[in-house]
């Protein structure tokens, strides 16, 4: 197709495209139609790193077009769509799946299978960014209280095979998944984090290892409290060491083997259920839930999402030596739910220095000790845990988790975290596939040179 012909088309389709909103069936078919155009149109031209000036403006017209569209049927119709995919609210789905409904229930509206797999094997900065329509989609469920609170009680419930790897656990007190492990000493689970070769960075080896690990621990009717620290590292600089954990898989996200929706999956369940424990189907989690407190042990550093993972613990001990930072601005991401948790923690000058200016927070330093409760040596890690363990254990449970619940629903009711993440899961989706991110990657990180 010569690019007048192409320039023809993408004009005929623009203003193809549905002048208003009425009701969702007729919407469903109009819309659809428009989106499907679009698709078509997207796939004429070269892959993104092949087109030249004029293809990739007009790719980028096409999408811009799309989204837009999208943009304004959600707004129309967020309720009548997530009813439709959950059978009026009667049926718990988490966000991918709902997106695999949607694609499926909606064509057009997010991206299909086949359309992700087509990206699926490309480098970060070669997509054209499909995954921002499951952003766009997600953030007006999100937005819409009714759904977006249903949406937030799916993700906090165990995983589904949760229950089967129980018997497990209970039978030999210990369980290994990809990137995680949880094993019974004592009154406590003790979850650990395992990514040797990255510092124990988190990315989608990790994801559902660690969520698995964090649902047993909290469901072991032969413990009381849990514990989370990082594992041994092989890394050369840190070889031996224990390390919490350096954030993101940076590598994996320039070489595109990060999706968007690892960030919704991680955010809204792993670690939702750190800060509120695990949900039951029959009542609302601020109603009921199941949770223990939680200690973590910091060693050598808390980067990125492990910082974040901080703000929802109940008491952290640091080693001296160790320290916190959340670059999620310079890696051109958004960090989390840092940006709702870390003021209530150091203030709100210190939290902005943190996350738009990445400031070092060094554990032991008067800013550190707002998220660390606890400064020990190095060399007296281990013995610090048990000692907590065994005070926190010895003064009663059920009054430390009620308190816990009454802190939370003052700090951040779970409809304030709903509204959080309708504006986190459009805002992701556009820094995950913006170009600056492969630029900050490429001057900060070096990613073009790392091996994945």
């Amino acid at each position: 197709m010569t690019d007048s012909v192409l320039e023809q088309a993408v004009s005929n389709w623009a203003r193809s495209a549905p002048a208003k909103t009425t009701e969702i069936h007729a919407d469903r078919a109009s819309f659809g139609h428009f989106w499907q155009r679009a698709g078509e149109l997207l796939a004429r031209l070269p892959a993104k790193r092949a087109r030249n000036a004029m293809e990739a403006a007009t790719a980028a017209e096409i999408l811009a077009r799309a989204r837009e569209s999208r943009a304004r049927f959600m707004r129309a119709h967020a309720a009548g769509v997530y009813d439709a995919l959950t059978s009026a609210r009667a049926r718990f789905v988490r966000v991918d799946e709902l997106c695999e409904r949607a694609a499926r229930e909606f064509p057009g509206l997010v991206p299909d299978a086949r359309a992700l797999e087509h990206d699926a094997g490309k480098p970060q900065g070669e997509k054209d960014g499909l995954e921002v329509d499951q952003g766009i989609f997600l953030s007006y469920v999100l937005a819409e209280p009714a759904s977006g609170m249903h949406l937030c009680h799916a993700m906090l419930l165990p995983r589904e095979d949760t229950h089967e790897r129980m018997k497990e656990f209970l039978e030999h007190g210990a369980l290994q998944f990809p990137g995680a492990k949880v094993e019974r000493h004592g009154k406590a689970s003790v979850v650990t984090m395992q990514n040797p070769r990255f510092l124990n960075a988190e990315d989608e080896s990790t994801l559902a290892g660690l969520e698995s690990a964090i649902d047993l621990a909290l469901l072991d009717p032969q413990t009381e409290i849990c514990v989370l620290r990082g594992g041994e590292v092989t890394h050369s600089k840190h070889a031996g060491k224990r390390l919490f954990g350096a954030g993101i898989n940076l590598t994996h996200l320039y070489q595109g083997k990060i999706r968007f929706l690892w960030y919704l999956l991680r955010d809204m369940a792993l670690v939702n259920k750190l800060y509120r424990g695990l949900a039951r189907p029959e009542a609302p989690p601020e109603e009921e839930s199941v949770e223990k407190l939680w200690i973590a042990a910091v060693e050598g550093f808390a980067i990125g999402g492990h910082c974040q993972i901080l703000l929802t613990i109940d008491q952290v001990i640091a080693a001296s030596d160790a320290y916190l930072t959340l670059p999620a601005r310079k890696e051109g991401i958004i960090p989390g739910a840092a940006n709702l948790r870390l003021a209530r923690h150091v203030g709100d000058r210190v939290a902005r220095q943190a996350i738009l200016a990445e400031r070092r927070i060094d554990c032991a330093s008067p800013a550190g000790q707002l998220v660390c409760d606890y400064i020990v040596a190095p060399e007296a890690m281990d013995f610090e845990i048990d000692r907590l363990v065994k005070h926190i254990a010895g003064s009663g449970m059920v009054s430390a988790v009620g308190n816990r619940r009454a802190l939370r629903i003052m700090e951040e009711p779970l409809d304030a975290f709903r509204r959080y993440m309708a504006v986190y899961a459009r805002e992701q989706a556009l820094c995950h596939f913006s170009p600056a991110l492969i630029a900050n990657l490429e001057k900060n990180w070096d990613a073009a040179s790392r091996r994945g």
